[in-house]
C-alpha cells in the first residue's frame, strides 16, 4: 500500500531546509506511520535529493509526523535554479512511500 492512501502531506521551506508533515487521515493509521516512515526511510526515499540529516518529530494528539530536511533544496531557494526552488513535489514524492500493509476496504 502506498503512504497516500491513509496520508496526506504538506511542505514547507526555510533557506536549504525542506519541512514535510505527513497526516493520517483517519487517527487509527497514526500508529502505522510512526512504525513504518521513520527518518531513515524517509532519508533513504530521497536519496540524492536531501543531502543532510533528517529529523522527524511526532505529533500523536493531531495523527501527524514533521519531517525537516537539511540540504534539501539544492542550495536554498533564492540560490539554486531548480525547477522546484520551494519543494513543493517533494511532499507528493513521499506519499509514494511503500508501506507494509494491505489496504482494507476502509483505507481505498
Amino acid at each position: 500500500m502506498k503512504l497516500r492512501q491513509i496520508a496526506h502531506s504538506r511542505t514547507g521551506d526555510k533557506g536549504n531546509i525542506s519541512n514535510i508533515s505527513v497526516i493520517a487521515y483517519d487517527p487509527k493509521h497514526y500508529p502505522l506511520l510512526v512504525e513504518q516512515v521513520t527518518s531513515a526511510r524517509v532519508k533513504a526515499h530521497f536519496a540524492g535529493v536531501v543531502r543532510g540529516e533528517v529529523v522527524r518529530y511526532e505529533l500523536p494528539n493531531i495523527a501527524a509526523l514533521n519531517f525537516v530536511m537539511d540540504q534539501a533544496l539544492g542550495g536554498g531557494v533564492t540560490r539554486s535554479l531548480a525547477l522546484d526552488a520551494h519543494g513543493k513535489s517533494l511532499s507528493s514524492a513521499l506519499l509514494d512511500l511503500d508501506l507494509d500493509l494491505e489496504p482494507t476496504s476502509d483505507d481505498k
